[in-house]
């Protein structure tokens, strides 16, 4: 069983760990940290700690949305 699976969803952080991000957006960490690096999702240095604000996580999967109607649409 993987405990990180069990950390509740919780609405009021305002930035979260690289791996929190993953899993809201159900991929995996090499993958968030991939974007991360692309700037196709914003993340913030806090210290030598790399942290994803929780907003940026809806404005992605929005991005995505918007791109993958763009090129249904043509």
């Amino acid at each position: 069983m993987n405990p990180a699976h069990d950390i509740p969803y919780d609405p009021t952080l305002v930035l979260l760990t690289v791996e929190e991000a993953a899993r809201r957006l159900r991929i995996g960490r090499t993958l968030c940290y991939r974007l991360i690096r692309n700037g196709e999702l914003e993340s913030v240095p806090v210290g030598r700690l790399r942290r994803v604000p929780a907003e940026a996580v809806p404005e992605y999967v929005a991005r995505l949305r918007r791109s993958h109607r763009h090129i249904a649409a043509a």
